[in-house]
């Protein structure tokens, strides 16, 4: 099936009631009826047939063979990374999302953990961080805020003839734009928070995976840690999936429009955006993915601008999120990245100057309009 009908129909999952809208199975635990006929859900820390839905239907969508769900997107890497020992070497991407930064040096360093966040766009500084101990590379793409692009195929064929495990965040483009397992990624991460479940109304994370053993070791490291999705937000998430493809198709194309506004505005002065055809990267993603998303960064002025324009906007609202239905803007030096030293913020471009827009599926012109008096 397409990914359109896949996002509608959802999974190979069958529900036996024949309901189109998959239950919610608010239990914690299941009857069995003996000892030789042990239910397939025995308790739900372990699985349960709501979260299983959306695991599945997530594992279809990355084309994975497996996909295992998780309250948060930094609960999903926090497990992932158990597969790690100490003094085992990870290269990131240096402009993360500071929540994943953070998470790296202040709990997986301390289990021993290393690593070299490095701009994965360039593959020779790709190449030269790779050491002896070196496990795995971990690339956001495009990054967050500075939408840079890497290049999934390129590096993942660097993975490959290192044998090191490529994992890949894809919240900003979600499986309708980009697949990497496809590309030759091992794992792919997801912000369920975001695009996927697309209302702002619940948190979740997920792994997908292209390997049986490694999947199969993660969900005993899973249900060890408990950070499972319960099953109300996993039917949210269902239910925002079915028009994923929906959602994705018009907040791209209202930020198509918005990102030829801001080039011409006075008080912008960068613009920051996967499709433009100027930007590091482009060639990349045009040829690995079917679009570009809905995430544009831009530096205006001044300071005062951003102080003015934050508290001036109506319908834009001022939040720290991404992915949903309205449009939301964020000031990414003290709420995505007030963890990160301001020398390394400024370093990598995210300065007082710098807002990043989540383009929701409203009117083009409305929220043009809104930014238009917002920045005036």
């Amino acid at each position: 099936m397409k990914k359109e009908t896949i996002c509608v129909h959802g999974s190979s999952y069958s529900e036996p009631s024949g309901a189109l809208s998959t239950p919610i199975y608010q239990s914690a635990t299941f009857r069995h009826k003996g000892v030789d006929e042990i239910n397939l859900y025995s308790y739900s820390r372990l699985s349960n047939p709501t979260r299983s839905a959306v695991e599945s239907t997530i594992a279809n969508l990355e084309n994975g063979i497996d996909a295992i769900a998780f309250s948060t997107g930094l609960a999903a890497i926090t497990v992932l990374f158990e597969n790690f020992s100490p003094n085992d070497h990870i290269i990131a991407t240096e402009d993360l999302y500071g929540g994943s930064i953070r998470l790296f040096r202040t709990i997986s360093q301390k289990n021993g953990l290393k690593f070299s966040f490095v701009d994965t766009s360039n593959l020779d500084l790709v190449k030269k961080s790779i050491t002896k101990n070196t496990k795995a590379i971990f690339v956001e793409t495009p990054t967050n805020p500075m939408m840079i692009v890497s290049s999934v195929s390129k590096i993942a064929k660097i993975a490959k003839e290192h044998n090191l495990m490529l994992i890949v965040d894809n919240t900003f483009l979600t499986p309708y734009f980009l697949q990497p397992l496809n590309l030759g990624a091992a794992i792919v991460v997801h912000s369920g928070t975001k695009f996927l479940g697309g209302h702002n109304d619940t948190l979740a994370g997920f792994l997908i995976f292209k390997d049986k053993n490694l999947a199969d070791n993660t969900r005993i490291i899973s249900k060890t840690i408990g950070a499972c999705l319960a099953p109300f937000d996993s039917w949210l998430l269902l239910r925002g999936i079915k028009t994923l493809g929906l959602r994705m198709e018009q907040s791209q194309k209202n930020a198509v429009k918005i990102v030829n506004f801001l080039k011409t505005h006075k008080k912008v002065k960068k613009v920051f955006y996967a499709g433009l055809k100027d930007s590091k990267g482009y060639d990349d993603i045009k040829k690995e993915a079917t679009g570009f998303g809905s995430m544009i960064s831009f530096e205006v002025d001044s300071f005062d601008t951003v102080q003015k324009a934050l508290k001036n906007f109506k319908m834009i609202s001022f939040a720290e999120s991404l992915g949903g239905t309205e449009t939301l803007i964020t000031f990414p030096a003290n709420q995505t990245h007030g963890d990160v030293p301001k020398l390394e913020r400024d370093k990598r471009g995210i300065n007082d100057k710098l807002l990043r827009l989540s383009v929701g599926i409203e009117n083009a012109d409305d929220i043009i309009a809104d930014l238009k008096q917002g920045l005036e």
